[in-house]
């Protein structure tokens, strides 16, 4: 048993072919460019998981994989790329916890589809979000008129909110909205810059 252990090749197993420098700047430069391209793609997309949206992350990630791992196949290298990778995840999720701009920059804005039961148009369009997938967003909350909608936003995940018209009569302000939204009126934003 000592025999075999000793004839494996543990320098080659353990150890990575490329620099460390290179196996902690692959995984972060894969990363920063695919958080660009999903941050870009149209939020109703990436919030509606499909087959053919599995397909695209399953495909992609074996894309990536030689970008982010080089010509290494070692299991301290593999260790350090996904410490990497989860140390970057980290810091940019308490940047966006922290800080609106860094939140508006990394993950993007809510965005406001219906207003006291007027659809925003050109937030629709802009958004690609359509009048089916709206309609079924209210429906979903038992709603059978848009009249009865005080606010839909579509959220950072791709869905959509859908807040009644009979829960804005209280009088006190609506402290969950968000900032884009209500503006200063928002409580949910509190410790933000």
């Amino acid at each position: 048993m000592n025999h075999l252990l000793a004839s494996l090749p543990w320098h080659e197993m353990l150890m990575p072919k490329p620099s460390w420098a290179e196996k902690i700047i692959r995984p972060v430069l894969v990363y920063l460019i695919l958080l660009f391209f999903f941050r870009f793609a149209s939020r109703r997309e990436i919030g509606q998981s499909t087959l053919f949206d599995v397909l695209i992350m399953l495909i992609i990630s074996n894309v990536v994989q030689n970008a982010m791992i080089g010509d290494d196949n070692s299991i301290l290298g593999a260790a350090a790329g996904a410490l990497m990778v989860i140390i970057l995840s980290g810091v940019l999720s308490r940047a966006t916890a922290k800080s609106r701009k860094a939140r508006y920059v990394l993950e993007g804005k809510t965005v406001l589809l219906v207003k006291d039961g007027q659809v925003v148009e050109e937030n629709m369009k802009k958004q690609a979000v359509s009048h089916n997938d709206l309609a079924s967003s209210i429906r979903k909350v038992g709603l059978a008129r848009m009249a009865e909608v005080a606010y839909a936003i579509l959220e950072l995940d791709g869905s959509i909110s859908i807040i009644r018209q009979d829960e804005m009569k209280d009088s006190r302000p609506p402290d969950c909205l968000p900032y884009e939204i209500v503006g200063e009126l928002s409580v949910a934003d509190v410790g933000y810059r």
